[in-house]
């Protein structure tokens, strides 16, 4: 990898432009110890950016990715401990009733997820009130309207008819030899033998005796008869001891008052001595509930049984042992064993392994001419510029470029496919969401610069716009901010902004270039979608799963048609006939007939997009339906992007607009009033956003009027001539590797398909964020990289050869799509 030259990010102009100035006033306004310190400060922040440049920071980031799998590796397989036993003894409340397992995710079950992993089952709770209490969480987990009804000091039954579901009660108050009776039975008689046991016993026990030292031995005397029993249940059974959860001894009623928490301690501290004192005993021990109980039990209403809440905890800690085996939730990685890897991803790690071998052998033999400098303006949303001047590859660099992305991609199945790093569920709140926020707008605002020209929407105000959206929508995901609807709305429009820049884009380049050859189409649709068809092999997920990148692809592939069918109309053209722009304006109006008539019927439109193999693109979970949604929302959007770019292009043409460095863009009058119904329609939008009850029903507003966010934030940006002039280099820089930060962000800085995330840091959150986000950035820059790379030897622009490699391509993707065809209706048999 070649030395960067750029800092992280990259600021000289700031350095120098903006230092100087200040320089100048200082000196106008202060005295020399002040220059000297702001000469100091310039002058340090010169020497940072020398040194720390995107080579060395990928260089760190290396190096901490080492440092953390081996540390990873040493706390699972040398500290103890697996996700199972994390998930059933520690954990910490994320907020009011949100419980996180240590290193895993809980899966919340719902009724029917529940039902059909205890289908034909018979699970027993075995103890005293408060195991009954834990029983009817249990139970309305499966049964979410069962009430909590029966004698209190009876046993309780219920079952599920169309599961064939038994889960019993059985009131055992004490560890005495009717339980052991009862386990006996249970190992003498298989088919009486329950396939789950929920046990535990100790307050009756302490109750009925005052707290006396003779009752807590006679505890362990009949713990150690009950033992053996447990044990040998175990070959049969899933058996769960659990330990006294503490009580709230202020609260207590007089006739309880002996139940300290000192006393519960020492009961517990027995029945972890006789269970596992002599060995490792396979009867799994339940903290995780007593651990919640620490921190709600003054809740109680008596002090003794434990708010619903926090006996919930235990119950879906419960079904998250049970369960997570054998529905495999994505949400849930507590207890669940990581699939082997399947023919696919066999394939592409020896592809890799392979490229790395002949890498090696060319760099013995000497082929050692160093890859040529990627050009500073790669663009990374709808395309990325090659650079044409640029000296051709040597032989060696797409073997380098492929053992880079095996590297990377080692690292990513790492991350989300093997069980080796943690991962934790998101929880909301509004800190975790605006305080980040208002960080990155700060750094945005404090790394400023004077643009290199002042059009509208010119290059470095375009990626600027995609940079801050994307950090924008990085937060948001990592936030779980989706669960707040102001928020989601506002995300919404984000979305819609980028393909609005796809169509503006596209339709700019078309229209000016009229360059509609197969080696610009291949060229783009190469870097837009390179990362994620890897990521599909590698990680096992379907195309659609990386759902940005197909709305896009399928947006670009609609204007090239727009754009390429008789009659071609280029910009060259109607500067011989204005009528040609009325031809412009009647694709534009086909385009939108196209579009509605597809929205018109999501049966239609499912109708349209299932024929295999055309239906591969689209499939999630074997439907199109969150095709549907994804495309149905932001359906406008590219077509309202083109229409601008119409007319901006007319009108600049036309001499219209004053696009000069410091002049304001329409005439004064007009800036205002323009400036004006901008800001007051960001208001009312926001305003309409706070007051949305269901996402639902704003989503169905939100393809008419997100263009006029859009347009609102275009004229705000762009009428003033000071604004225009500058844009912040901190914002661009991002916004240059905008669509692989989007892309990487599902595997390696969040976790579970999006679903959770990333842990490397166990234990500081915030410093684990840190150290993730930082790796997850140099990750995406070096990936940008090796795309611009590998585009150059797959895509060449002899007509020719691309013709060969597009067929040989196309002979490839039949072959793979017939194999997971066959693979399918093999499983489906």
């Amino acid at each position: 990898m070649e030395p960067e030259k750029e800092a992280v990010p990259q600021e000289p102009k700031r350095t120098g432009g903006a230092a100087l100035l200040l320089l100048d006033y200082t000196a106008a306004c202060c005295h020399g110890g002040a220059k000297m310190a702001i000469l100091a400060y310039s002058l340090g922040k010169r020497e940072i950016n020398q040194h720390f440049t995107v080579r060395n920071a990928k260089v760190i980031s290396l190096a901490a990715v080492l440092v953390l799998l081996l540390f990873h590796t040493a706390l699972r397989y040398y500290g103890g401990g697996d996700s199972c036993e994390w998930l059933l003894s520690r954990g910490r409340y994320l907020g009011e009733n949100v419980w996180q397992p240590y290193g895993c995710m809980m899966h919340k079950y719902k009724s029917i997820e529940a039902k059909t992993c205890l289908s034909k089952k018979r699970v027993v709770f075995t103890g005293d009130s408060r195991i009954r209490q834990l029983f009817y969480s249990f139970v309305k987990i499966v049964h979410p309207e069962r009430t909590e009804e029966g004698n209190k000091h009876e046993d309780i039954f219920f079952q599920d008819e169309k599961s064939s579901l038994n889960v019993d009660f059985l009131w055992y108050p004490e560890a005495n030899d009717s339980m052991k009776e009862r386990l006996m039975s249970w190992t003498h008689e298989a088919s009486a033998t329950p396939d789950v046991v929920i046990i535990g016993a100790a307050t009756w026990s302490i109750k009925l005796h005052s707290a006396s030292s003779q009752a807590l031995q006679q505890y362990k005397v009949n713990l150690t008869a009950i033992a053996g029993h447990l044990d040998r249940l175990t070959e049969h059974a899933e058996v769960y001891w659990v330990l006294q959860d503490p009580v709230n001894e202020e609260m207590l009623s007089e006739n309880r008052k002996m139940i300290t928490n000192h006393q519960l301690d020492l009961y517990n501290e027995a029945a972890m001595e006789v269970l596992y004192g002599s060995g490792r005993s396979r009867v799994k021990l339940l903290a995780a509930a007593r651990q919640a109980a620490l921190e709600t039990i003054v809740n109680s209403d008596d002090g003794l049984h434990l708010p619903e809440s926090t006996r919930n905890v235990g119950a879906m800690v419960l079904m998250n042992s049970l369960c997570n085996k054998v529905l495999r939730p994505i949400d849930g990685s507590c207890c669940q064993a990581m699939p082997p890897p399947n023919l696919f991803q066999k394939l592409s790690a020896g592809l890799f392994l392979g490229a790395a071998v002949v890498y090696v052998v060319l760099h013995v033999l000497g082929y050692n001419r160093h890859r040529r400098p990627v050009p500073p303006d790669v663009e990374s949303l709808e395309e990325k510029k090659p650079a044409a001047a640029a000296a051709p590859l040597g032989p060696k660099a797409p073997f380098q470029a492929l053992c880079r992305m095996g590297i990377i991609m080692l690292y990513f199945y790492l991350c989300d496919r093997a069980d080796v790093f943690m991962k934790e569920q998101k929880f909301y709140t509004h800190s975790t969401f605006f305080i980040p926020l208002i960080y990155i707008l700060v750094l945005g605002v404090f790394y400023s610069e004077n643009g290199k020209e002042a059009k509208l929407l010119n290059r470095e105000q375009t990626d600027e716009w995609k940079g801050w959206m994307q950090l924008v929508i990085l937060i948001y995901h990592i936030s779980g901010a989706s669960a707040f609807v102001p928020v989601y709305m506002h995300v919404r429009v984000l979305v819609a902004a980028y393909l609005f820049q796809t169509g503006y884009g596209h339709f700019s380049f078309f229209w000016l270039k009229g360059d509609f050859g197969l080696y610009r189409v291949c060229q783009v649709l190469f870097r837009l979608n390179f990362l994620v068809v890897v990521l599909c092999i590698v990680m096992d997920r379907p195309y659609q799963f990386y759902y940005f990148v197909p709305l896009v692809t399928f947006w670009f592939v609609i204007i090239y048609t727009t754009m390429a069918i008789w009659p071609q109309i280029l910009q060259k053209r109607t500067n011989s006939s204005g009528i040609w722009h009325l031809g412009v304006l009647a694709k534009l109006l086909g385009l939108l007939l196209f579009i509605c008539v597809l929205a018109v019927s999501q049966s239609f439109f499912e109708g349209v997009l299932s024929v295999w193999p055309i239906s591969k693109l689209f499939e999630l979970d074997g439907s199109i339906h969150e095709w549907w949604f994804r495309w149905k929302l932001d359906r406008f959007a590219v077509i309202h992007g083109m229409a601008f770019a119409f007319i901006y292009l007319l009108l600049q043409k036309r001499q219209v607009l004053s696009e000069g460095k410091g002049e304001a863009l329409f005439p004064a009058k007009i800036s205002n009033l323009l400036l004006f119904l901008s800001v007051v329609s960001f208001i009312t939008y926001s305003i309409w956003a706070s007051n949305c009850k269901t996402k639902t029903e704003c989503n169905e507003m939100h393809p008419y009027i997100s263009v006029v966010q859009i347009l609102a934030f275009i004229l705000i940006r762009n009428i003033p001539g000071y604004a225009r002039s500058v844009y912040s280099s901190f914002f661009s820089w991002f916004g240059k590797i905008s669509l692989e930060l989007f892309i990487c962000q599902y595997h390696i800085w969040l976790a579970a398909d999006t679903k959770g995330i990333l842990v490397l840091i166990p234990g500081n959150p915030t410093l684990n964020i840190m150290v993730s986000t930082f790796i997850f950035v140099c990750v995406a820059h070096e990936i940008s990289l090796i795309t611009n790379d590998l585009a150059q030897v797959v895509i060449p622009k002899d007509s020719m050869a691309l013709l060969r490699k597009l067929g040989a391509l196309g002979v490839l993707t039949l072959i793979l799509l017939v194999l997971s065809r066959s693979n399918q209706l093999t499983a489906g048999a």
